[in-house]
This record gives structure tokens, C-alpha cells and sequence, in this order.
């Protein structure tokens, strides 16, 4: 059933607690509902934009255009191979109902990424990820509706252009093509991914080694740095761990012995954000409405009442006292939407 409002309140699809609202808010529960809207979209205020849950967007200003919330859900085994299983998940099911219906099943590689908040439409756009496992690691093909033709569209993980936290959904066919179901690869033999953070350190103690301890620590650890967006309005890490040369880094050691690091590749290495907001003391600093959290500095949050552009304002001087400090440009994971 097609669900369209006008003036509606955006406050359940931002996990930032930023009161919005949309000229015209429409959900939809199938992918025939989907391409009768946009059969009609020439009555429909423009521009267009697809949300989820919202833990990736930061509401500057009401939106003046139409919002599109999917609310496609299942999860069904589409194929299946002696090694491999594949999943084909709705876009508007829960991220973490899908890992956790994953380690249900034994089926392993998603774990990783266990109580990242959003929906499964957005990991294909944000290529989500977390202790050194991407949604790309995962992720078989994209199922899309083209906006302009209401044609089914299937994109190959190769077709995505898939980086850290970039895809082509985000770029250059950006409100172009509507996500509406992802078909994910996750494999039946045992293994695991733990050599990034201290998952392995985490881990050390267990008496048993299998997909539920992993995932039952990894939220153990999210719990415990990460504020609940119900209790505490925020978007999860704000920042991208900036990508740096290596003799960059070799300049930066030299003043800040301690700089923590992650290689990339025999040029590059990846240099924790929360590591250089923390060192320019940010760490649980109040701006007005918004402020760092104390526990984790890469997470700006809403401590009440706060607006999209107190957030922003946050942002942007964290950003130049990074810069000013390090040398280094941070950008923001979070998209801004309006303003």
C-alpha cells in the first residue's frame, strides 16, 4: 500500500534527532508500488531523495522536496553452492535483523558488522562497514528502480564502484537509481575477520570461538563506545578515517610518535579521525545544542534540541582545527541534506 503525506516530520528517519519535516513524505511496501510513483512523479515536488533509517543524514533544513522511504522487507536464499549461500534482502529490512538472521544461520561474513544502525538500502549506498569488513565484501549485485524510467535496474558489485564509504549511488548517479533489494554472498566454511581494533585482544579469553561470540563481542564493544540514538541523538561515526601518503605519515611520526595507522597499500595508510580529534581536544567538548561524545570522538551528537546547523558548525570547526594541527582534511561519513 502507497502511504503519501505532506508536511511530515522526519524526526523517526534521522538518527539525529533533528526535527525536519518533508513537503512530501510517500512509502511503499513492493517494487510495482515504487514504479507507480514514479510513473507520476511529474506531480510530485522535486528534488527526490531515498531514506532509511537516517543514521547517515544530517537534516540542515526542512526538505522542500519529495522523500521516499522504503519499506521493502524479506530475506530468501536466492542460490545456493557447496561453499557459498546467497541472500536477497529488502531494502527496507533492519541492517542488523539481517546479521543477525546471518549468524543464525551459520552463515558467515556479515558479522563484523553487527548493530550498525540504518536499513539494508543504505549499506549499497554508504558501503557500510566496520572492523575490517565492508558491505562490499558481502554485497553480489544491487536491485535498483531508474528514477527517470521507472526500469529495473541489477548492478554487479564490479558496476557499484565501491570504495571506503563511497559507491556509485553516492556519486555520480546520485538520486538516480532507487535501491530495492541487495543480494548478498556469505559463506557456509568457517572463518573470520579479526585482526582490525582490538576485536582480537576482545576475544582472547573466549572459551569458544564461533559466529555468535564474535558478534555478541563486537556489540559489546559498539555498546560500549557508541551512544544509543534513542537515548542520545547522533549518526554514528561522523568522520572518515582520512587516507594519507605514506611520507605524509612519515612527517606526522616524527612530531606524534604515538599516531596510530592502518596500511592501505605500499603507498597509503589510513590514519584514525577519532585519533586526531581527540588530540586536539575535542573529546566530550559542548557546542550550544551539540558536542562530541565523551567516550568515543568521532561521534557528534544532539544533546538536546539541537539543529542541523549547530551540527554542521561543529563539524566544520572540527575540521579546521584537524587541518590547522595535522595537515590533514577530514570529511564528513554524514551526508548533509538541505541548507
Amino acid at each position: 500500500m502507497i502511504r503519501k503525506y505532506t508536511s511530515h516530520s522526519l524526526l523517526p528517519y534521522n538518527t539525529f534527532g533533528i526535527e525536519a519535516r518533508a513537503n512530501v513524505f510517500i512509502e511503499y511496501d513492493s517494487v510495482d508500488e515504487l514504479k507507480q510513483i514514479l510513473a507520476r512523479q511529474e506531480t510530485l515536488p522535486h528534488p527526490f531523495l531515498s531514506v532509511g533509517g537516517g543514521s547517515n543524514l544530517l537534516f540542515v533544513s526542512d526538505y522542500e522536496g519529495t522523500v521516499f522511504h522504503s519499506v521493502i522487507k524479506g530475506m530468501e536464499v536466492v542460490e545456493e553452492t557447496d561453499k557459498d549461500v546467497y541472500v536477497r534482502v529488502g531494502a527496507g529490512e533492519t541492517w542488523d535483523d539481517f546479521v543477525a538472521y546471518a549468524v543464525s544461520h551459520n552463515w558467515y561474513g556479515a558479522e563484523n558488522l553487527s548493530l550498525i544502525p540504518g536499513e539494508v538500502g543504505a549499506s549499497a549506498v554508504q558501503n557500510i562497514g566496520a572492523y575490517g569488513v565492508e558491505a562490499k565484501d558481502l554485497i553480489h549485485c544491487v536491485e535498483t528502480v531508474e528514477v527517470a524510467t521507472g526500469d529495473i535496474c541489477c548492478f554487479a558489485n564490479a558496476d557499484c564502484g565501491f570504495s571506503y564509504r563511497q559507491s556509485v549511488f553516492k556519486t555520480h548517479l546520485k538520486g538516480k537509481y532507487i535501491v530495492t533489494h541487495v543480494i548478498y554472498r556469505l559463506g557456509k566454511d568457517e572463518r573470520y575477520n579479526l585482526s582490525y581494533g582490538n576485536l582480537q585482544l576482545e576475544l582472547a579469553d573466549s572459551s569458544l570461538l564461533d559466529l555468535s561470540t564474535v558478534r555478541n563481542t563486537i556489540i559489546r564493544i559498539r555498546q560500549s563506545k557508541l551512544p544509543d540514538p534513542k537515548k542520545l541523538g547522533n549518526g554514528g561515526s561522523f568522520f572518515m578515517n582520512p587516507v594519507i601518503s605514506r611520507e605524509q605519515f612519515g612527517l606526522l611520526k616524527e612530531h606524534y610518535p604515538d599516531i596510530p595507522h592502518y596500511d592501505v597499500d605500499t603507498s597509503r595508510v589510513k590514519v584514525p579521525a577519532a585519533w586526531l580529534i581527540d588530540s586536539c581536544g575535542w573529546k566530550g567538548r559542548t557546542c550550544g545544542n551539540a558536542g562530541v561524545h565523551d567516550k568515543q570522538a568521532l561521534v557528534l551528537v544532539n544533546r538536546g534540541g539541537a539543529t542541523g546547523a549547530e551540527i554542521v558548525a561543529l563539524a566544520t570547526s572540527i575540521q579546521n582545527s584537524v587541518y590547522e594541527k595535522f595537515g590533514i582534511r577530514i570529511l564528513p561519513e554524514v551526508n548533509y541534506i538541505g541548507g
